[in-house]
Order: C-alpha cells, then sequence, then structure tokens
C-alpha cells in the first residue's frame, strides 16, 4: 500500500519561523516539526524537507514534484494515481475507501481505532492528513 502512518518523518520537522508556524505534536505532545506559512517544512535541524504550494503541489528539497493535494481532499502520489481523500470534516480514507483516521477541528489526529496519535494545531486538515496518513516524502 502507498499509505502508513509516518510519525517517524514527522520527527524531523521543524521550522525556523515561529510566528506564523503551524505545529505537529506526537501523543505525548512532543513537537515533531511544522509547517511555515507559505507550505515550508523543515527537519529538526531547520533543513528543507519540502514544500506544499498554493495549487496543491507537493515538491521534496529538490524541487521533484511528490504529489498533489486537490481541492476536493483527494491526495495523489507524483505518477497523479489516487492514494486516497480527506473530506471536509476530516475523515481521511485510502483509495480503496477504507477509513484511516480522522483529524478534527481541534487539531487532534486520530487512526481508524479512534486512538489519539498526535494534534496538527493550526494545520490546514489537508496537509496534516498527507504527512500524517500518506507517505510522500
Amino acid at each position: 500500500m502507498k499509505y502508513k502512518l509516518i510519525i517517524t518523518l514527522l520527527t524531523l520537522m521543524f521550522a525556523a519561523n515561529v510566528g506564523n508556524t503551524q505545529s505537529f505534536r506526537d501523543n505525548n505532545n512532543m513537537l515533531l516539526g511544522k509547517v511555515e506559512s507559505d507550505g515550508t517544512i523543515r527537519n529538526a535541524n531547520n533543513t528543507l524537507l519540502g514544500r506544499i504550494y498554493d495549487d496543491g503541489t507537493i515538491r521534496n528539497q529538490n524541487n521533484m514534484r511528490l504529489g498533489t493535494i486537490e481541492k476536493d481532499g483527494t491526495i495523489r502520489d507524483k505518477n497523479n494515481m489516487r492514494l486516497g481523500t480527506v473530506s471536509s470534516d476530516g475523515v481521511v480514507r485510502d483509495n480503496n475507501n477504507m477509513r484511516l483516521g480522522t483529524i478534527e477541528k481541534d487539531g487532534t489526529v486520530r487512526n481508524n481505532n479512534n486512538m489519539r496519535v498526535g494534534t496538527a494545531s493550526g494545520i490546514n486538515t489537508k496537509y496534516a492528513a498527507v504527512l500524517f496518513f500518506f507517505n510522500l516524502f
């Protein structure tokens, strides 16, 4: 499958721009990383990992296209293959319409067993879905 919980990726994320960042935290409230207001994602050493652009394009640090997040919540990989969706109410589903988890309005991220796996405070729900549930980086 092309999706999996990628908490390990998120442990590398951290941003320098403190004023306009959005934070990811694990279930123990440990900071995993941040996304800057322009969509830039950085690791703990302030190294650029990638960026999510306003048009939904996701690129890595070498500017290679990794996938897209469409306006309707469809998430696609670099080959334009549909990986899944995130609905307006925060339900994340894979390509077979199986529920992977949810991202609640307060930013709480829950897996399919309704267990809290982290938070995405202030994060665009679609961005959070890609970073928590789909391995595009």
